[in-house]
């Protein structure tokens, strides 16, 4: 099965595989609606009633460079349009060209339709915030960890720990600065939670 968009008479599609053993998830950019197929159940959005749209970073093991975009619509459950793809038990897809085609387009559409949805980037304030401040913690221990290893002559101790500090900070910084939230304008989609096509 492709993974690829493909221009059809109706409009951009866009197809993705969430996890390994479950139905891959098909989206349509009609004319007036977005179409959603999803196994044996399927449904389509007018962009008038999408109420909200969310784009953010969501890495994973096997996919550091991953990123979403959901939809909040009346009358749809919870849309999510993701960059990656299952393949097979070791092995993810990177969608990365025909993800941004896509989001580019539905947002494109959006503005269009005049649409009266909020535009949010990052995640969640109530899970982000208290996220950051755990990761911070977290951080200043294991630098205190550092100086107590110095202290007492450890340096081989001392210089194991600084290089997970480099790593966890790296990786902790780059999904807390992608991921903070706000608002974005469809016309002017945050490039930082986009993949490079």
């Amino acid at each position: 099965m492709s993974t690829e968009p493909a221009t059809a008479a109706d409009g951009l599609t866009y197809t993705y595989r969430p996890s390994l053993m479950g139905a891959p998830w098909h989206f349509r950019l009609n004319e007036r609606d977005l179409e959603w197929t999803v196994g044996r159940y399927s449904g389509g959005v007018s962009y008038e009633k999408i109420r909200r749209v969310r784009m953010s970073f969501k890495p994973t093991n096997m996919q550091q460079q991953r990123f979403m975009t959901e939809i909040w619509a009346d009358g749809a459950p919870k849309l999510q349009i993701i960059s990656s793809s299952w393949k097979s038990v070791f092995e993810q897809e990177s969608l990365n060209r025909p993800y941004v085609e896509f989001v580019a387009e539905l947002h494109r559409r959006l503005v269009t339709a005049s649409t009266t949805a909020e535009f949010q980037q990052g995640g969640n304030p109530l899970i982000i915030w208290p996220g950051f401040a755990v990761f911070t913690a977290v951080t200043l221990g294991m630098l205190w960890l550092v100086l107590r290893a110095l202290q007492e002559g450890a340096f081989g101790g001392a210089a194991f720990i600084v290089a997970f500090i480099a790593l966890f900070v790296w990786r902790g910084w780059n999904f807390f600065s992608r991921n903070r939230p706000g608002v974005y304008r469809p016309d002017a989609l945050p490039v930082f939670l986009l993949p490079k096509p």
